[in-house]
């Protein structure tokens, strides 16, 4: 019986926790890590399976024969290359524990600027009593850009939390219990939106998409006062100068951001220093490598057992 096929690993992550998950992941089959310096030079013609977060550039060369790809987050930006073979299938990651630490973040946040928290962070600073936050939840409308596994249940839990939740997809969705827009109805979306939720794959169309123009069409009458921008898709659908002048200017009264357009955010950047706006360092929903593994397996179960593969991406559309 032939050999099976070991995985090709190459995730820039943290390389002593991806080291020690594989210690006991892929047990039938093995692993080739290629943040291991041993590795450096081997011969990866034979190898099937690649998990992959920021590949190396020549990559495809070394392993010509891959049959599957896998995302090692929920991302797959940096798969859809010129250098990426267009005839290997990519499956993305989707995960419960992804998934629900996504949402966990997105409430935090919203419920953050409800309460103004950042306020009450810079009178404690100070030691002032300040003015109590009178808002509820439901005085607030949520408005979700992206209507996919994150996105959805991001809006299942802020509507428990008693926000009102609108969607927003570039295809129209029917989804029961919330008002959903289009690409042609963005404008209508925006306009009933006080605290905007980017969930957004980065696409040719999301690129750029958060924008000084968009800022200008959300609510202007919003019970926050000033619409807010949350955003933990992808950093490069976000222009950041617009960001800090949409801040400096009073269009936007907050921002909550995981996803920078070059990361780490350097030191410099000027949105370190803006009031009312959060900053964490793109771990709203890190990928846990046991479960990244185990999903791995999954997958390959089911490829070999002749089952269909799960969560398999659509490169026209670029998710």
């Amino acid at each position: 019986m032939p050999s099976k096929s070991p995985v090709l690993v190459d995730l820039k992550f943290n390389p002593e926790s991806v080291a020690k998950v594989l210690k006991t992941a892929f047990s039938d089959r093995g692993s080739i890590n290629l943040a291991d310096p041993a590795t450096k030079g081997v011969d990866l013609s034979h190898v099937d399976y690649a998990l992959l977060w920021k590949p190396d550039a020549d990559l495809y060369q070394r392993a010509p024969n891959l049959k599957i790809i896998f995302s090692g987050g929920a991302g797959v930006d940096s798969l859809i290359t010129a250098a990426t073979p267009t005839d290997i299938p990519i499956v993305r990651f989707v995960d419960r524990s992804l998934t629900v630490r996504m949402s966990e973040w997105v409430v935090l946040q919203c419920l953050m600027h409800l309460r103004d928290v950042s306020g009450h962070f810079r009178h404690q600073r100070k030691r002032v009593w300040g003015r109590p936050a009178g808002l509820e939840a439901r005085d607030v409308t949520v408005g979700v850009m992206g209507l996919g596994v994150l996105g959805l249940d991001a809006a299942a839990k802020l509507k428990v939390m008693g926000f009102d939740v609108i969607g927003w997809s570039r295809q129209k969705k029917q989804i029961d219990g919330m008002e959903t827009f289009d690409a042609g109805e963005l404008d209508a979306f925006l306009a009933r939106t006080d605290i905007l939720v980017g969930l957004l794959p980065l696409t040719p169309e999301t690129t750029g998409l958060y924008n000084a123009s968009l800022f200008s069409k959300l609510r202007r009458n919003s019970a926050l006062g000033k619409p807010v921008l949350i955003n933990a898709g992808r950093g490069k659908s976000q222009v950041q100068a617009d960001i800090v002048s949409a801040i400096e200017t009073g269009i936007l009264g907050g921002a909550s951001l995981d996803v920078f357009e070059v990361e780490p955010l350097p030191a410099d950047d000027p949105l370190w220093g803006l009031e009312n706006v959060v900053i964490t360092p793109h771990d709203a929903a890190v990928s846990e490598e046991n479960s990244l593994m185990r999903h791995v397996e999954e997958q390959i179960a089911r490829f070999e057992g002749g089952e269909p593969l799960q969560y398999l991406v659509d490169r026209g559309l670029g998710y």
